[in-house]
């Protein structure tokens, strides 16, 4: 039975999440963090990859 496979993303530019507690990300940081208090949802990761957020800026970008 295979597991599914989780993707992986890295921070390219600093910011505060202010969905997972406030927690600081920082440049070359995983996202999500090991001991996140809430697991990311897509729309989520989908808003942080692209410049419809807040900072207006992409913040992750998917690991290879």
């Amino acid at each position: 039975m295979s597991k599914k496979r989780e993707n992986k993303y890295v921070v390219v530019a600093d910011f505060k999440d202010l969905k997972d507690g406030n927690h600081v990300y920082i440049k070359g940081d995983k996202y999500p963090r090991e001991n996140s208090e809430n697991k990311p949802t897509a729309a989520r990761i989908k808003e942080l990859a692209s410049i419809k957020n807040k900072m207006k800026k992409v913040l992750i970008k998917e690991q290879d």
